[in-house]
This record gives structure tokens, C-alpha cells and sequence, in this order.
């Protein structure tokens, strides 16, 4: 008989769970939940950590409660979410698609403009806008039925990768042994950071400001973006029911004012600053404003022994081309691919397996990298010369069919030519 202080010893040794998979994703956001129901479905050992979030409640499509955070979902989104059975479980109702899109190098009538439009471009829709709580239930709710997934809380404290295994230890003692470390936590990635992975990082002194309001005038499914100089870059998505979502790539003085001030007072800048392209824009119920720092960052690697990032782990970039949770998707998609043709022979954290994911990412990410941070660089400048000369660029590209082309097909989407 075991006296009680080997029972307790005992008791305490049992609780340290250890649990075993194939991969372990760590981060719970839209590209963790979507790499984990991917995988999983893949026939794969997912463990999925990350703080538990309560889900949102479902609201009704009659509500003018928007959410600030939105999303345009490119063709590559929409194909994975459409794959893992998410897409069709979105509320459809609050799903804006994007018809059109046209940008301009100022408020003024002598400003260039670019525009693309779904027609052109022989699609429905060039993007769709999806709200970041509409995206994650449909998301929790695909997750609710997934086989080989295992949802687990708790805090990482200590990653150990080398070329033979991989091990996650969390606060409360436990350990996840996984062949893969999935790091899907974040631009603050901790993932990254127990790698070692150095990164470039660039901020931008800017914050997207981001709020909601109704139009006066129709905006039959065109999303907007003005070059300001000065001003900052300003963005205008549609929402249904006649609304607008808001994006407002503000320098740090002017981010903090729009803050500070009614969103009646918002609302008339932004008329002013878009020429009331929209008519009178009256902030939705209950108004709510938010902002969010903005940044370029630049991992040094997106693969550790072990070890994948994806998402803003992976990536961070300007929100100009509204391009960033794409991305994230497009990392998704290629490492299911990478994990599901690496032959029996290898396991998920095979060097060689990872190698072809960095590769299958390294030029799209790098293009997008370099192309919003040079518009930002380009159109953030007041002076006069320079602005005439990109507003003349962008009258120039507009005419031009081959590039305009080019550029619209980029924008929907790599793998939409595969469609």
C-alpha cells in the first residue's frame, strides 16, 4: 500500500500530460484555425494551442453593428476556405463582394486614377469583404467537427527544435511532442523568437484607423482608396446595406486626433478628403473607432529546424493593398500542399519539406513586401513634382490593358490561374 506521499507524487506526475501529434500551431487566430482544420483534414496529428476566445454572438443582418476589423478576401481565400468547407458557413448576408476598385492620387478632379473592375477581369467579384467575427465562427464552428485536432490552452513557455524533434512545454507542465512547430502567433511571434530568427523592421509612424459609417450615395460594390500626401491613405470598403468600412492609413499626430474627435467630425474629413464621392457619411451605431500601429517586417527566414511561420509570424505588411490576411491564406495553402506531397519517407519536419514551403512563399511575399512599401514611400510625399509624376503614372496605367491585366490578376490572386 502507497503511503500518501507517494499517492500525491503520483497524482502530481499524471497531471503532466504529454501529449503526442504531428504538428503543433501555435496561435488561434483566423491562419492558426485555418492551418489546423487544413491539416487536419489532411490526415495529419494537429494540436491547436492558443488562449480559448469566447465566440462571438451571431448578429442579424438588420443590425448596424459592424465589426471595425474586415477583411478583402482575394480568389487564394477564398479557394481554402471554400476547400475546408468554411466558406459556404459564412454569414452571407454580412459578405460585401467587391465589384470594382478605384484609386486615386488625390482628392482633387486633377489627380490620376486607376481603376479595375470584375468584369474586366471575367470574374464575379474581385474580392470579397468579410468581417474578422463572421470569419472565426464559421472558422470555430469547422473546427467543432474536425477529426486528428486536439484545442488546447494554456501558455508556451519553452519551444526545443533541433533536426531530430520538436517539443512545446506550457506553464502548467505539460509538453506537446510534435514532428512540426507551426508558428501562426503573430507579428509579436513567439515562435520566432524562441527560433531566433532575426527580422527587418520598418515602422511606418502611421496607424489604421478604422471605422464604420452608412453613405448617402450608392456605393454598388467599389472599394475606394485616395493617396493624400500628408494625409495618409485612405481607404473605403463596402459593407452591404449601403455601408462603408473605413481604413485610414493616418501619420501618428493625425491618427491620434481622428482618435480624439466625435465621429461626426471623422466623417466630415472624410468627405472633404474624397471629394464626397459617397455623399454625406453618417457613422453607424453604436460608433466605434479603432487604430492599429502599422509596420513592415521582415523575418530573416520562414522556417527553423522544425520549425514554419505563417501568417504575420511570417510577414508583416502596409494594409495599402489590404493584402495581408491573403497572404497569410496563401502560406496555408502551400504548406498543406508541401506536408501532403512529401512522400511517406518524410516526416512534417523533414529540412527538405520545409526548404520547398520557404521557397513556394519567398517570391509572392517579397513582391507584395516591396510593392506596398514602395507605394507608401511614393505617395507619401508632399512634394508637388513627384506627386504630378505618379498622378501621370497611374493616368498611364490605367490606358495601358497588358499591365492593368497583369496587375489585376496579382491582385485576385496567384492561384486563381489554376482556377
Amino acid at each position: 500500500m502507497k503511503d500518501i506521499g507517494s499517492i500525491a507524487k503520483s497524482a502530481s506526475v499524471a497531471a503532466v500530460a504529454s501529449h503526442q501529434c504531428d504538428i503543433c500551431i501555435v496561435g488561434n487566430g483566423a491562419v492558426g484555425k485555418a492551418a489546423a482544420l487544413g491539416l487536419a483534414q489532411a490526415g495529419l496529428r494537429v494540436v491547436l494551442l492558443g488562449a480559448p476566445v469566447p465566440a462571438p454572438a451571431a448578429p442579424t443582418v438588420s443590425t448596424s453593428n459592424w465589426d471595425t476589423r474586415v477583411y478583402a478576401l482575394n480568389h487564394v481565400a477564398r479557394n481554402l476556405l471554400s476547400t475546408l468547407r468554411v466558406w459556404d458557413a459564412l454569414d452571407v448576408a454580412r459578405v460585401s463582394a467587391v465589384e470594382g476598385m478605384l484609386v486615386k492620387g488625390g482628392a482633387d478632379s486633377a489627380a490620376g486614377q486607376l481603376s479595375f473592375d470584375a468584369y474586366s477581369a471575367h470574374v464575379d467579384a474581385l474580392a470579397w469583404i468579410v468581417e474578422e467575427s463572421n470569419l472565426n465562427r464559421a472558422l470555430d464552428a469547422a473546427l467543432k467537427f474536425a477529426s486528428n485536432l486536439r484545442l488546447l490552452g494554456g501558455r508556451a513557455k519553452a519551444l526545443q527544435a533541433d533536426a531530430a524533434a520538436s517539443a512545446v512545454q506550457l506553464e502548467p507542465g505539460e509538453t506537446i511532442r510534435a514532428d512540426l512547430v507551426v508558428g501562426a502567433d503573430g507579428a509579436q511571434s513567439w515562435v520566432r523568437s524562441q527560433c531566433e530568427i532575426g527580422i527587418d523592421y520598418r515602422p511606418y509612424h502611421q496607424r489604421g484607423v478604422v471605422a464604420n459609417f452608412s453613405c448617402e450615395r450608392p456605393h454598388r460594390g467599389i472599394a475606394y482608396q485616395w493617396f493624400t500626401g500628408g494625409e495618409g491613405i485612405v481607404a473605403l470598403l463596402p459593407l452591404p446595406e449601403q455601408g462603408v468600412s473605413l481604413v485610414w492609413s493616418a501619420p501618428d499626430l493625425l491618427a491620434q486626433e481622428l482618435m480624439d474627435e466625435p465621429l461626426s467630425q471623422l466623417a466630415a474629413r472624410l468627405s472633404r478628403l474624397t471629394a464626397d464621392t459617397l455623399g454625406q457619411l453618417q457613422p453607424l451605431q453604436p460608433e466605434l473607432v479603432q487604430a492599429f500601429p502599422l509596420s513592415l517586417l521582415r523575418p530573416h527566414s520562414l522556417v527553423a529546424p522544425r520549425v514554419a511561420l505563417i501568417g504575420d509570424a511570417g510577414h508583416v505588411v502596409h494594409p495599402l493593398a489590404g493584402h495581408g490576411m491573403n497572404l497569410g491564406f496563401g502560406d496555408v495553402a502551400a504548406l498543406i500542399k508541401v506536408l501532403s506531397e512529401r512522400g511517406a519517407h518524410r516526416d512534417c519536419g523533414d529540412a527538405g519539406v520545409l526548404a520547398r514551403y520557404a521557397r513556394m512563399r519567398k517570391e509572392e511575399i517579397l513582391l507584395m513586401q516591396m510593392t506596398t512599401d514602395g507605394l507608401e514611400r511614393l505617395f507619401g510625399s508632399d512634394f508637388s513634382p513627384l506627386r504630378s509624376l505618379l498622378n501621370f503614372g497611374l493616368n498611364l496605367l490605367d490606358r495601358t490593358p497588358v499591365i492593368k491585366s497583369q496587375l489585376m490578376t496579382h491582385a485576385l490572386g496567384r492561384a486563381f490561374d489554376k482556377e
